[in-house]
C-alpha cells in the first residue's frame, strides 16, 4: 500500500477555526491531562483509606473494603464509564439527576468520567497500599505500641509513610495507566486527545498522521511523569531500605 505522509497537515488550520491541527491535539492533551490528574488525585486519597481499612483489625470493616474492591475490579472500565454516563443520573433522585444532565459540555461528561475513572484506578490503589502495608515487618506496628500510640496514630506516623516509600514504583505505573485509561472518555463525548486524533483523521483523511502525533504525545507525556516520579522516588529514600534494583524495601 502506497500512502503519501503529509506531516505539514499538522501546521493546517482544522474546520473548526481554532487553531492549526497540532493546538488541536495539545487541548486535547490538556483535556486528558485534567481528567486524569482529578481522577488521580481522589483515586489516591480514596485508594490509601480503603487499603489501610483492609488490614485493620475490625472484621467486617475489612469485609466491606474487600466488596469493594472486588466490585469496582471486575466490572470492565468501559462499562463503568457507561454505567457512571447513562444509568447513574436514572438512579440518583430527580433533582441531582436533572443537574448532571444538564450541565454544559464538556462538564456533563467529564464529571462521570472522571468519578468512573477515580473508582477504577482507586481499587487498584487500595491494593498496593494493602500490599506495602503487609509487606513491613511486624516491628513496625510494634513500634506505635512501644510509642503509646493509638491504632490511627501508628498508620499515620509510622505505618503508612514508609508504606509509601515501598509502592511509589508500582504507584507511578498506575499514574501513567490513569492517564492512559482516560482516552476511554472518548465513548462518552470527552474530546481529550485520543478522541482529537480520531476527529482529525476524519477531518483530514491522514490518519496515520494524526494517531503517529498523538502516540509521540502521549509517550512525551508519559516520559516526563516518569522522571518527575524518580525525582520524588530518590528525595523520599531511607537510607537502608534500598535494594540492589534501586527501589525501597523493607528494612531487616
Amino acid at each position: 500500500m502506497k500512502y503519501n505522509w503529509n506531516w505539514g497537515i499538522l501546521f493546517e488550520l482544522e474546520p473548526g477555526g481554532s487553531g492549526v491541527y497540532l493546538s488541536y491535539l495539545l487541548v486535547g492533551l490538556g483535556w486528558t491531562l485534567t481528567v486524569a490528574l482529578a481522577a488521580w488525585i481522589i483515586a489516591l486519597v480514596l485508594g490509601a483509606l480503603i487499603g489501610t481499612l483492609r488490614t485493620a483489625p475490625n472484621r467486617w470493616l475489612s469485609r466491606l473494603c474487600t466488596a469493594y474492591v472486588e466490585l469496582f475490579r471486575n466490572i470492565p472500565l468501559l462499562v463503568q464509564m457507561f454505567l457512571w454516563y447513562f444509568v447513574l443520573p436514572e438512579l440518583l433522585p430527580r433533582a441531582q439527576g436533572d443537574w448532571i444532565k444538564q450541565l454544559p459540555p464538556p462538564w456533563g461528561s467529564c464529571l462521570p468520567a472522571v468519578l468512573c475513572l477515580a473508582l477504577y484506578t482507586s481499587v487498584r490503589v487500595a491494593e498496593q497500599v494493602r500490599a506495602g502495608i503487609q509487606s513491613l515487618p511486624r516491628g513496625q506496628m510494634m513500634t506505635g505500641t512501644a510509642m503509646s500510640l493509638t491504632l490511627p496514630q501508628t498508620y499515620r506516623y509510622v505505618v503508612l509513610p514508609m508504606t509509601f516509600r515501598i509502592i511509589l514504583p508500582p504507584l507511578t505505573s498506575k499514574f501513567l495507566n490513569c492517564i492512559k485509561n482516560s482516552s476511554v472518555a472518548l465513548t462518552i463525548g470527552v474530546m481529550e486527545l485520543t478522541a482529537r486524533a480520531r476527529a482529525m483523521q476524519e477531518f483530514s483523511f491522514q490518519v496515520f498522521e494524526a494517531f503517529t502525533a498523538a502516540t509521540l504525545i502521549y509517550l512525551a507525556t508519559n516520559i516526563l511523569v516518569v522522571f518527575a516520579m524518580r525525582a520524588v522516588e530518590r528525595k523520599v529514600r531511607v537510607p537502608g531500605y534500598i535494594s540492589a534494583a534501586g527501589a525501597p524495601q523493607a528494612g531487616h
